[in-house]
């Protein structure tokens, strides 16, 4: 199963930016056959969908954050990344990566990520001050 480690959150006022990262390990396919997707959990509330990228490169992104965050991935280091700018204290969370299996589940989606044989990351903490 694959493994993620995301790392570069922080805190930051409002209007400011963080680009979060997500290392992949122990990766049984080419990194290109995975979905891949950011989440994101306020203590007490559900875990929200925040963007996802297919294998394709296509993009999808929650209402919350177009035109606001970029989702993109660098297959040479088997990472993926989050751009967050315009920051607001609502995006304040935890953050995390998750990755489907190339088995499925599939199409890529924010409802079906991880899936079963999927992965999440430990979390990475974005607190956003007003």
């Amino acid at each position: 199963q694959v493994q993620l480690a995301e790392t570069g959150g922080g805190s930051v006022q409002a209007g400011g930016s963080l680009k979060l990262s997500c290392a992949a390990s122990r990766i049984s396919y080419t990194y290109s056959a995975y979905c891949m997707g950011w989440f994101r959990q306020v203590p007490g509330q559900e875990r929200e969908g925040v963007a996802v990228i297919d294998t394709d490169g296509r993009t999808v992104y929650a209402d919350s954050v177009k035109g606001r965050f970029t989702i993109s991935k660098d297959l040479a280091l088997n990472s993926l990344y989050l751009e967050m700018n315009s920051l607001k204290p609502e995006d304040t969370a935890m953050y995390y990566c998750a990755a489907n299996s190339p088995d499925g589940p599939w199409p890529c989606s924010m409802t079906l990520l991880p899936g079963k044989v999927g992965a999440w990351g430990q979390g990475t903490q974005v607190t956003v001050s007003s």
